[in-house]
């Protein structure tokens, strides 16, 4: 049977389980990268739904689903905004770490360890998709991305980060970051696994999504600071509705 889910994957992130809080450890560049992209998507989903941005949890209500969750940075993010946040993951590590990180916070946060085709075979739509640095991590795209397609409300919004395919990004995110800064752990990406705003768009389309923003990230080498950028060369976010929301 089809599946996304890649063993070698798998295996990897387990490895790291028990670092995903350790803001100076392995996935420093994800605590760094978090307040940006936390504030992009609050500015964003209110818009859409017509919420204020300045309120204190302007998502009071709205349900979102933080595809491949990790250890739940980013959906601790959007509770503390107000969202009814489920995270969902392959690893199991990642789930029970996310999970005593949530209960330790007081955050009501719900995990499961499944994969999105298996939520999405469950009937269940959200509000919001989050579907950030997964794309170059799963085994199967399409079947991905049609999973992810199929959470999404009728008026909802999916969000998507990942990392452009060319020979910029296999320099800047392969090379200077795994290799030369260090930054990240040699084999966190595989290059012919990144994607194209191009082919994500197509995938979008089959299933009857626009893409409303694009915006690249960029990160100083010097600072270590993240920030928004015109340029989708290397890491980008996407932000797609359904084009018979009206």
């Amino acid at each position: 049977m089809r599946t996304t889910i890649d063993q070698r994957e798998v295996d990897y992130y387990a490895r790291l389980a028990d670092q995903w809080w350790d803001e100076g450890g392995k996935f420093w560049p994800l605590h760094r990268l978090n307040g940006l992209r936390a504030g992009y998507l609050k500015q964003r989903i209110c818009s859409h739904f017509d919420r204020d941005p300045s309120a204190a949890r302007p998502l009071i209500g709205l349900r979102i689903v933080d595809i491949g969750c990790g250890g739940g940075i980013l959906a601790e993010s959007m509770a503390r905004l107000g969202a009814d946040v489920l995270g969902i993951d392959v690893v199991e590590k990642n789930i029970e770490v996310a999970r005593r990180h949530a209960r330790e916070g007081g955050l009501p946060i719900e995990y499961r360890q499944l994969t999105a085709e298996e939520l999405a075979a469950e009937g269940a739509h959200y509000d919001v998709v989050l579907n950030m640095e997964v794309v170059e991590h799963v085994a199967d795209l399409p079947l991905f991305m049609a999973a992810c397609n199929r959470l999404l409300d009728a008026r909802g919004l999916q969000f998507i980060a990942t990392i452009n395919r060319n020979p910029w990004s296999w320099l800047i995110a392969i090379i200077g970051a795994e290799y030369v800064l260090g930054w990240l752990p040699r084999g966190t990406h595989r290059w012919s696994r990144f994607v194209r705003p191009g082919e994500l768009e197509t995938m979008l389309r089959e299933d009857g999504l626009r893409i409303d923003a694009a915006t690249g990230v960029a990160v100083s080498p010097l600072t270590r600071k993240f920030r928004l950028t015109p340029r989708l060369a290397v890491n980008y976010m996407l932000c797609a509705s359904r084009e018979t929301a009206g």
